[in-house]
């Protein structure tokens, strides 16, 4: 059975029940297209394709209360959905959220959660436009994320990377996993300050938006995020592409303040860079330039493993459901 902080107090979701409920959710995240029993989105412009996806957040597992503020679990939730629909190239514009709580859940948790939602969604131009609430044993969180991929140039997947592109990046690598690493050995309120954006990383992800579909237009063929490790991620394009992907260290390399976080824990910043995942960094391969907000990190060759200049990588595993 799940347990709550004691800091989070108030009315809990027995004693309002599930309308009083949802009503907070809707208040915290509005929608013009959200309220009956389904919402009716707009057609998607012409020569465009709806995507889809679903993705799970289960307390104890994706995170935790100790250290998570429930706003940034609503984040957390619409980054790792919405990087998805961005890995396709496309634009997200509506997310679903589905909640199964215990009952003696602080409605400030709910509502919480929905305002972090409403903030990451904002930053897209999209809305949350409905969902679902039920009792169980466990706080759990699932969001369907919806995009718009449009124009006539086939989606970022997987099989798509070709010998001698280049492999290319946005975002941070390792972030995530030196936060959470921080955080299990410090907790939230001592770890030192300096390691902050660390923290955020892990708790509350951003992800510039727009960048897949910049990629997309500018000439990208294959694209995934890094949610469950940087030699997991690539090993998947290099297997369903039939191709091998050489990375560079220079261009991967851990930064400072990855580099004082490992000194402070003993640990190798290398790890967090190959094997943590969680950051949703969008890994893309091109014959041109890197896009623009993208940088270069490797080069697409022939073979079907992943290499780190020209070497196998100290780190091969990653994030595993079972």
């Amino acid at each position: 059975m799940t347990s709550f902080p004691v800091h989070y107090s108030g009315p809990t979701l027995g004693e309002v029940g599930e309308h009083r409920a949802i009503e907070e959710i809707i208040a915290a995240a509005p929608s013009s297209r959200n309220g009956d029993d389904a919402a009716v989105l707009s057609h998607a412009s012409p020569n465009s394709r709806g995507v889809a996806t679903t993705d799970m957040l289960i307390q104890g597992r994706h995170f935790s209360l100790d250290w998570s503020r429930p706003e940034e679990i609503g984040m957390k939730a619409i980054v790792q959905n919405f990087a998805d629909i961005e890995a396709m190239g496309a634009r997200p514009i509506a997310a679903l959220l589905a909640v199964s709580a215990p009952a003696d859940t602080p409605l400030v948790i709910i509502r919480d959660i929905a305002s972090g939602i409403a903030s990451r969604v904002r930053d897209y131009s999209a809305e949350l436009v409905g969902g679902d609430l039920t009792s169980g044993d466990e706080l759990v969180l699932s969001v369907t994320a919806i995009g718009s991929l449009g124009g006539s140039h086939p989606a970022l997947s997987l099989d798509r990377a070709r010998f001698n592109q280049h492999v290319v990046a946005h975002g941070r690598l390792g972030w995530s996993a030196a936060g959470l690493a921080l955080l299990k050995r410090y907790g939230r309120q001592e770890v030192p300050r300096q390691f902050a954006p660390l923290v955020d990383a892990h708790c509350a992800p951003y992800l510039n938006p727009g960048r897949g579909v910049v990629a997309r237009a500018t000439g990208a063929t294959c694209m995934t995020d890094n949610s469950d490790g940087l030699v997991v991620d690539l090993s998947t394009i290099a297997r369903r592409s039939a191709v091998g992907i050489d990375l560079f260290a220079a261009a991967i390399a851990p930064d400072p303040l990855l580099c004082g976080a490992a000194e402070l824990l003993g640990a190798d910043p290398w790890e967090w860079i190959l094997a943590g995942g969680e950051d949703h960094t969008l890994l893309a391969t091109t014959f041109g330039d890197p896009p623009s907000g993208f940088r270069a990190i490797g080069q697409v060759i022939r073979g079907q493993s992943v290499t780190i200049d020209g070497q196998a990588p100290r780190y091969g595993h990653g994030w595993v459901s079972f």
